[in-house]
């Protein structure tokens, strides 16, 4: 299968659903986090939508994360700076966007994909959807999703999460507050989504912008917070541990 990456948007009434795919486990290259910004700043200016379900394609991953590719052609702090900048526009982007954003998380989520559904207002998961985060193996750490996944589980658990990288299943990350409820199968799933996106649907779009607005409002200083972390994340990501721990990636890729 190529390694290719699309995006897919879906009308509906009063509400609509982003899907974006990678053939590398839907993870997220620049492109694909350049993408989903775009489509989030288009609909946060549709006064005809209420709601956004944010969902990727297929059963077993939700997202892997950053592109492991694109972590690996990085090779000055310009560049790195400028792809871990994808991910800082993309949470920014759905914060400041004043409709509701659900997360559908359907499968396994990994690094910088956890950031992604921290994001989100509200999130529902199937029991697939075990969660870690696995930055400070590679030798960087998840500076630019730490303020948004630290606001959602609390600093404990995020510590917790990014110093033992071990997997956490759905009922730990339901407890830590980062899903809201987590559903036995997709088809449990997708009908808790449509009921509950049915009723959003038809609510007042000027309330629902005020929510938004004071969901959010602990999060002013995040344009600035989060291209600072996304400058850390760019430069970690060129030091010799990290590039070490890329060269036996390659290794074990041509073995």
């Amino acid at each position: 299968m190529a390694n290719v990456g699309k995006i897919d948007v879906q009308y509906s009434k009063n509400m609509c659903k982003i899907l974006f795919q990678h053939s590398k486990s839907n993870s997220l290259p620049l492109s694909l986090l350049n993408e989903l910004t775009r489509e989030f700043n288009l609909i946060s200016e549709n006064p005809s939508i209420n709601v956004i379900v944010l969902t990727s394609i297929g059963e077993n991953t939700f997202c892997a994360g950053a592109s492991f590719e694109e972590l690996l052609a990085i090779e000055n702090i310009e560049d790195g700076k400028k792809f871990f900048m994808g991910f800082a526009n993309l949470i920014n982007a759905m914060r400041k966007c004043p409709k509701f954003i659900i997360g559908r998380v359907q499968g396994k989520v990994v690094g910088g994909g956890v950031g992604l559904v921290a994001a989100c207002d509200y999130v529902l998961a199937s029991e697939e959807a075990s969660i870690k985060l696995s930055e400070l193996a590679l030798g960087i750490g998840p500076f630019v999703i730490q303020p948004v996944v630290e606001r959602r589980i609390g600093k404990a658990a995020f510590q917790s999460l990014t110093i033992n990288s071990e997997w956490r299943n759905p009922e730990w990350a339901l407890q830590k507050g980062l899903y809201d409820k987590v559903l036995r199968n997709v088809e449990q799933l997708d009908l808790e989504i449509k009921t509950l996106t049915d009723r959003l649907s038809s609510s007042n779009p000027d309330a629902i912008k005020e929510l938004k607005r004071t969901f959010w409002n602990d999060a002013l200083e995040w344009d600035k917070l989060l291209e600072t972390n996304a400058e850390i994340s760019g430069r970690l990501v060129l030091t010799g541990h990290t590039k070490s721990f890329i060269d036996k990636f390659k290794n074990n890729v041509k073995g």
